[in-house]
């Protein structure tokens, strides 16, 4: 695609993908790449940016990537460690900070007349996260910005086109962070905000019908926001020699099944419904791991996939609703496979004996843009609004093993719940809501009657990508009425709770 491109350096820290998703809110392509693979094209790209770390630029074992082709040559922005970075190689001064530096802060000193902090004011707040601080400027630094604590917030090195920021201007806490990214990106770095979803819309569609030609593409529908838009993609670049399948798991929504393919009608596409509940189930009989179910679950996808391609003559490509968070979540910033996240069904490639190649539409985009694509497609608004749903299903919301009654209890109090936030008109106030149902039982009372039953926990958080969380502060009268409805028409189930855990620490699922 043509279009000014911004390179992220990735040094492992929990927000590089707030820094690219804030360079996409002003409708400008950015890519990460972690440190250690830093890409050798670097004149495609017009602006770099350095993310913050866990790790100590003092350390013994400090990134340290060469930056040789892009310092000096490219308008090159510091952040956080990437700020400490330019300093302590650059005849600067880290020092460990006499207290951890975390949390909110206000810009007491700005230097006037400075493009960097255009429409950035004295008190402006920020956000800072670190324990090292920067003493003293690298060789030719000037200094920029001051909060009461930390000297140094911002300074630029002169005679080249870099700034550095010891604070996150990519997380909401700071309120000006946007305006900043804007003033490096547009006003320094003269790149082009024509990011937009018409443009990738037009641009895709355009290079899917240059890559797949007459080819046969399978697809897997999942109902939700990821595979539909991927699907009208490719429906608009090959229209009938796309084929999708819609594969019932067992581990779907109550009546998911046949809602989502009535959703898919009239839709223009070619959709095969494959009822694979009992083999699934099959296959995840006596797996409590988590891992060890996403992968049963992901093994079963492609052997029901095989199956299918192999009753659609000349089929040779299979398409997937990857999201760029899948991609980077699946690689840690060392580039190895992340062992502290999840693994994602969709990403890695697929058996040699399928024979199929992969195309991946979305792999560029967050979620958000998933749906922003789909509306300038004019997509149905109740489809682009639904909540993100797990691939492997209820799976991973009934922790421990899987059985066909674990499955219809979760079913019902799911049903419950996304049903009361919708009579409630909750349902577009929350990003993702769900219900986990937990490996204990708890003594209760009915009627007369002592019970010892199952437990189950709701979720609803807010969010724009999934990448960072918070959960809804849901009023008190609705989940009482919840609670009371659950327990009472969900054989099985006698107490529910409410999980108020924010990402990070936390995941938004529990498994």
């Amino acid at each position: 695609m043509q279009h000014d491109k911004v390179l992220i350096v990735d040094f492992g820290s929990q927000y590089t993908q707030l820094i690219a998703r804030r360079v996409r809110e002003l409708n400008i392509y950015s890519e990460i790449h972690p440190f250690n693979k830093i890409p050798t094209n670097v004149d495609d790209y017009k602006a770099v940016i350095l993310s913050g770390s866990p790790m100590s630029v003092r350390s013994e074992n400090a990134f340290h990537p060469d930056l040789t082709a892009i310092r000096g040559k490219k308008p090159l922005l510091g952040v956080c460690y990437g700020a400490q970075y330019l300093a302590h190689f650059s005849g600067g001064e880290v020092a460990e900070s006499n207290t951890r530096e975390y949390g909110r802060a206000n810009l007491n000193f700005i230097q006037e007349n400075e493009p960097f902090l255009e429409g950035v004011s004295e008190g402006s707040q920020v956000w800072m996260s670190h324990s090292d601080t920067i003493k003293s400027l690298p060789t030719n630094g000037k200094l920029l910005a001051s909060t009461h604590d930390v000297k140094n917030a911002a300074y630029k090195i002169e005679g080249e086109s870099t700034y550095a920021i010891q604070f996150h201007p990519e997380v909401y806490h700071s309120k000006d962070g946007k305006q900043i990214l804007e003033n490096f990106l547009v006003r320094i770095a003269s790149v082009n905000p024509d990011w937009t979803p018409n443009a990738f819309v037009s641009e895709t569609v355009d290079e899917l019908k240059s890559k797949l030609g007459n080819d046969k593409v399978v697809l897997g529908l999942s109902g939700g926001v990821d595979s539909s838009v991927a699907a009208m993609l490719l429906h608009k670049a090959i229209g009938e020699n796309l084929y999708c399948i819609f594969v019932n798991n067992g581990l779907l929504r109550k009546n998911e099944f046949t809602s989502v393919l009535e959703q898919y009608e009239g839709m223009g596409l070619n959709v095969k419904g494959v009822d694979a509940s009992a083999r699934f189930l099959d296959a995840l009989a006596g797996l409590s791991d988590p891992e060890e179910k996403r992968k049963a679950i992901g093994r079963v996808f492609i052997e029901v996939f095989d199956d299918e391609a192999h009753q659609i003559q000349d089929v040779t490509w299979l398409a997937q609703g990857t999201i760029y968070p899948d991609v980077i979540e699946s690689v840690s910033a060392t580039g190895g496979p992340s062992a502290t996240i999840k693994s994602h069904h969709n990403v890695g490639g697929l058996p040699d004996f399928m024979k199929l190649k992969i195309v991946e539409p979305l792999k560029a985009l967050f979620k958000d843009e998933v749906r922003r694509v789909g509306a300038s497609m004019e997509m149905d608004k109740q489809l682009l609004g639904r909540h993100p749903f797990p691939g492997p299903g209820l799976a991973i919301r009934i922790l421990g093993d899987i059985t066909a009654e674990k499955v219809r209890i979760l079913q019902e109090v799911d049903a419950v719940f996304i049903d009361g936030l919708r009579s409630w008109n909750l349902y577009d106030k929350v990003w993702q809501a769900g219900a986990i149902l937990l490996p204990v039982n708890s003594v209760g009372v009915m009627g007369d009657e002592r019970t010892y039953e199952k437990v189950v926990a709701l979720r609803a958080v807010e969010s724009t990508d999934g990448m960072t969380a918070d959960w809804v502060d849901l009023p008190y009268k609705f989940l009482q009425k919840v609670s009371n409805d659950i327990i009472n028409k969900v054989k099985g189930v006698n107490r529910v709770v409410y999980d108020i855990s924010s990402k990070p620490p936390a995941t938004i699922e529990w498994e």
